[in-house]
């Protein structure tokens, strides 16, 4: 969930060039599409560790982000708050690959308006780790994770293609869930 500091994080008044158009309206429905991404493997945390509720408290804020809420600090907590429940020593891969999508989910409604390639991860960190939530919960079945991005990309509203169009393509790294951001970045842009 956390982004790499950007050149135009700068706090002496320099001009910003590298910045992109980017709407309230924009924003909650990129969150709203993330919690969705985040809401169809949240039971596999739940079934491993069902007495915490750390990546369904990160859903839950960014889709009230996404409903209209403010975008408050306790809303980027709650993402925070799922990445740890991600490296629980308890979870298996699966139940912490979906509570980095629940991370990203709240992660989503603090993309910045910057043309800057991480920012990628803010729009479809969630549907990455979902689809690869899905295919470890299926003993590393690709057709599982390819039926997940598919799903994502036949629901991605226009609000993800727009902002999308505005960013550099997604950054390399991320292990397998890094290829699949790329995958679905790639056909989101097609």
């Amino acid at each position: 969930m956390p982004t790499k500091p950007s050149k135009t994080d700068r706090t002496d008044g320099t001009d910003q060039t590298d910045r992109i158009a980017l709407t309230e309206d924009e924003l909650r429905e990129i969150t709203g599409f993330a919690a969705d991404c985040a809401a169809r493997v949240l039971h596999l945390f739940e079934r491993s560790l069902p007495a915490d509720p750390r990546p369904r408290e990160a859903i839950e804020a960014a889709r009230a982000f996404a409903g209209g809420g403010r975008r408050t600090q306790a809303l980027r907590m709650s993402g925070f708050a799922a990445f740890r429940a991600a490296r629980e020593p308890a979870a298996p891969a699966a139940a912490a690959e979906a509570a980095r999508a629940a991370s990203h989910a709240a992660g989503a409604a603090f993309l910045h308006p910057l043309a800057d390639a991480h920012q990628v991860k803010h729009i479809l960190g969630a549907a990455a780790h979902a689809a690869r939530a899905r295919e470890l919960a299926a003993d590393g079945d690709p057709a599982v994770a390819a039926d997940a991005l598919a799903w994502a990309r036949a629901h991605a509203p226009a609000a993800v293609i727009t902002v999308l169009g505005r960013l550099p393509a997604a950054p390399a790294g991320g292990g397998q869930a890094g290829e699949y951001l790329r995958g679905l970045d790639g056909a989101l842009r097609a």
